[in-house]
């Protein structure tokens, strides 16, 4: 137990003396945050761009596994799988606008069926004390699943930009936030 102690003091000491990096970065999330705010037709293209190059190589990485697959069954349903990531990345990448229409609609169905199960949760939970909490926050998620699904496709030029801005500043506060306890 005093070894693990140990070696949790000497990481957070050795933690410590990066302080300002952690500062630093989170000035720098902050502003690109700023920036993903100033513009959120951009952040939301550049938002696509990151998740096509993400299922690009999901879709590479699947169809290099389908050849170490020994059965002719497991080696076409990696193949397929493979390939159909690979054509959606390519897709997101060729019409980051119809991209981004799809992945609003998907943003809005997977908020409302989260928030439905949190209401489930909840539900089941009554007796137990903060259960009230976890049903507001299930009607919250619903809510703004339904008003981004009301406003679709439109509003699918500036949801995931805003998200993307919004999660950037979360993260600059949250990095300061550590820079600066560490410093202290």
């Amino acid at each position: 137990m005093t070894f693990q102690g140990n070696a949790l003091d000497d990481a957070i000491g050795r933690t410590r003396d990066k302080w300002g990096w952690f500062v630093a970065l989170g000035v720098l999330l902050l502003i690109f945050g700023g920036i993903a705010f100033g513009n959120l037709f951009i952040a939301t293209v550049a938002s696509v761009y990151v998740v096509g190059l993400m299922m690009l190589i999901a879709g590479v990485i699947e169809i290099l596994h389908a050849f170490g697959v020994k059965t002719w069954g497991r080696f076409i349903y990696w193949l397929a799988s493979g390939l159909l990531y690979a054509i959606a990345g390519f897709f997101a990448f060729d019409n980051p606008l119809l991209a981004s229409a799809v992945l609003t609609l998907l943003l809005a169905i997977a908020l409302v069926a989260s928030g439905v199960l949190r209401a489930w949760v909840a539900y089941h939970h009554r007796p137990e004390q903060g259960w009230g909490w976890l049903l507001a926050a299930a009607i919250i998620t619903i809510l703004l699943g339904l008003i981004i699904a009301m406003g679709w496709p439109v509003n699918s030029l500036w949801v995931l930009g805003m998200f993307l801005a919004v999660d950037l500043i979360f993260q600059g506060w949250s990095f300061i936030t550590i820079g600066l306890a560490l410093k202290r």
